[in-house]
């Protein structure tokens, strides 16, 4: 069983059997938690929109709780708290953490629990290309974005979290298509997209997302729950 829920923005929390896995939470209304589960909280960088001091107020929630911070983000205090750079990799309450560099700030998480199961949250780690900004910095987002991805192309990914910025124009959608055809991902969950959903919609039509359409998840609201099938 994997239970997904929108908070917004670029925040999901993630349900298994075991346990949960709440990535870049900073607002939204979380759902009711089952506080004998395992939780990890993981934060990809520093700014406002992926990390919120709010996190913290779930150690009164759970006795297992593990905070995976990037190693942007200033110390915080605490033997429930790890912290990770980019390319790095650690074994946290039984998951398999691996990280890459994001090319904005921070990391993106490829999380592997012991059912199985490998969810990746790209941070801010995109296909950032800029009208108005010189060639030169364009091509350089491709190559290390494009790097990055290619680095997932052995996994199996059951679930990932990737941006789709509308504030990019038509490019917004170059870097969910680079990962949906590099690797081999189930369910892909769009975000980073300033709530318009009507984004979601948008990239249904696109040509390009032709031959993984069926694996985007369309997000309508905040607080929406998807059950994905194993």
């Amino acid at each position: 069983m994997i239970r997904v829920t929108y908070l917004g923005h670029s925040g999901f929390l993630v349900e298994t059997q075991e346990m949960y896995f709440l990535f870049d939470y900073y607002k939204g209304e979380f759902p009711r938690f089952d506080k004998d589960k395992k939780m990890l909280v993981f934060a990809s960088h520093a700014h406002y929109d992926h990390y919120g001091k709010a996190i913290y107020g779930l150690r009164e929630q759970f006795k297992n709780l593990s905070y995976i911070l990037s190693s942007d983000i200033p110390v915080v205090e605490g033997d429930d708290v790890f912290r990770i750079g980019p390319c790095e990799e650690k074994v946290i309450a039984g998951c398999r953490i691996r990280t890459l560099r994001s090319n904005d700030q921070g990391v993106a998480f490829l999380a592997k629990d012991g059912e199985g199961h490998t969810f990746y949250h790209a941070g801010d780690l995109n296909w950032w290309h800029w009208e108005g900004e010189p060639d030169e910095y364009n091509k350089g987002m491709r190559r290390s974005y494009q790097a990055e991805i290619n680095k997932l192309q052995p996994e199996r990914i059951d679930a990932a979290f990737v941006p789709v910025d509308p504030r990019l124009g038509e490019q917004y959608c170059w870097g969910i298509d680079c990962f949906m055809k590099r690797t081999r991902t189930k369910y892909v969950f769009p975000m980073h997209f300033w709530e318009n959903y009507s984004v979601c919609d948008r990239l249904m039509m696109e040509e390009c997302t032709e031959e993984y359409r069926d694996r985007i998840v369309k997000i309508e609201r905040e607080g929406q729950q998807f059950s994905l099938p194993e």
